[in-house]
């Protein structure tokens, strides 16, 4: 059973919709108790880094989660789940993160070519750098679909694939059972749901 966190940012449905279609077993709650019952977690997101914080803080959920991570649960962060992951964000002042991967969250905006729109909105390719579990169905130059104006910088220790937005862009990181994804595995496609697939068999 994989738990899909709900602290109230973004549709959970096609994320659940997904890992039903692959008959993956998941519950979508915000309970922490059912959180920890479960074998991985997934924390999803859209939108701003601190109003995600600010709610995972006020749900009282953040300090539970650090732990069942640092303790080897599998958790893979989606998106605004990925960059929560991170030390910290610069979007709207510096806030913190979870501080499960080293490394910080920074606007594309002045690192990438100014023809090039923000936000990263459509299908991009990955660039593999070294192995991991969950891209073990995936390859090289395999489109994702990307939405973002934030990515993760100075994180080369879990940096697992790049996209080339004008400047490498983070697409997916890994510090050991916790895994991010830039991208919408859910929004995917095929490749999406080859990586959501791979997640659900990472062994403890």
């Amino acid at each position: 059973m994989i738990a899909i966190v709900d602290y109230g940012v973004g549709n959970l449905f096609s994320l659940a919709s997904s890992l039903k279609y692959l008959g993956i077993d998941s519950t979508v709650t915000s309970d922490i108790n059912k959180i920890k019952d479960c074998e991985k977690i997934i924390l999803p997101g859209v939108g701003a880094f601190k109003d995600a914080k600010d709610k995972l803080d006020a749900m009282e959920l953040t300090e539970p989660l650090i732990t069942l991570a640092k303790e080897g649960k599998p958790f893979l962060g989606i998106c605004l789940g990925m960059q929560l992951l991170f030390d910290y964000s610069l979007e709207y002042g510096k806030t913190e993160g979870l501080k499960l991967v080293g490394g910080k969250v920074c606007p594309l905006s002045g690192d990438i070519p100014s023809h090039l729109k923000v936000p990263q909105m459509g299908w991009n390719s990955l660039k593999i750098v070294k192995d991991s579990p969950i891209l073990k169905y995936v390859s090289e130059g395999d489109f994702v679909y990307f939405v973002h104006s934030f990515y993760a910088k100075e994180c080369d220790k879990s940096l697992v694939a790049y996209t080339d937005y004008g400047t490498p862009v983070t697409a997916v990181v890994q510090n050991e059972s916790v895994f991010g994804t830039q991208f919408h595995p859910e929004k995917s496609g095929k490749t999406g749901l080859k990586i959501l697939q791979a997640f659900s068999e990472v062994k403890v």
